[in-house]
């Protein structure tokens, strides 16, 4: 087994520690269809708002109109792949929105994103989410998707320490790290999954070009 594959085997094993879903993936066509498919599978995200079913103005139909449909929000993929994720949702009929997200902060069915790197040793993912969007589609989807790059897999955190140096020095800076899905033992020290982010997070680590 070369270095590589120990890596990522270090790494999955470690994400799957903390209820983290890892797959390889071939490339970004096959990690789009991944989200799809799943999204698809999956029971519809319907947080309505209170009153939907009574006679309600334009405006407030418009809003839960909005909750409805099944949602994939993916801010900041290249266009090419907005475009071929699209047409995937469109044959599924599923929404896709890649701005705006503000306005599905009860409905977003699955949050796509990239990670900037990975870190074996803990099974965390490093993600640059100085953009609202991309913290949103992170925090409020049921399921977050995120793919990793084969090439931005490190052994340690120390090795990513002076990437992430360069990166902090561009303010205003938000750089996440995320390890596994959202959990907390708060209440009651019972374990809850999904109370302060998404329920699940799938890792699609991808095979490098």
């Amino acid at each position: 087994m070369n270095s590589i594959d120990k890596t990522v085997d270090l790494f999955t094993q470690k994400a799957t520690a903390v209820s983290g879903i890892v797959t390889r993936v071939a490339d970004a066509g096959e990690a789009l269809a991944y989200a799809v498919t799943l999204c698809e599978q999956k029971e519809a995200c319907q947080l309505l708002v209170s009153g939907c079913e009574a006679p309600l103005s334009r405006p407030a139909e418009d809003l839960c109109d909005t909750k409805q449909a099944k949602i994939i929000a993916a801010p900041g993929l290249p266009e090419d792949q907005t475009k071929t994720l699209d047409t995937l949702c469109q044959a599924k009929g599923i929404r896709l929105v890649g701005e705006g997200l503000r306005a599905h902060l009860g409905g977003i069915d699955i949050g796509l994103t990239y990670a900037d790197y990975g870190i074996a040793e803990t099974g965390t993912l490093v993600i640059d989410s100085s953009s609202e969007e991309t913290r949103l589609a992170t925090m409020i989807s049921e399921i977050h998707v995120a793919i990793l790059p084969q090439s931005c897999l490190r052994e340690t955190a120390y090795a990513v320490e002076a990437e992430l140096i360069d990166a902090m020095r561009q303010a205003p800076n938000y750089t996440a790290f995320i390890t596994g899905a959202s959990r907390t033992a708060d209440i009651e020290r019972v374990l809850a999954l999904g109370v302060h982010g998404p329920l699940e997070l799938h890792i699609l680590i991808r095979e490098d070009a």
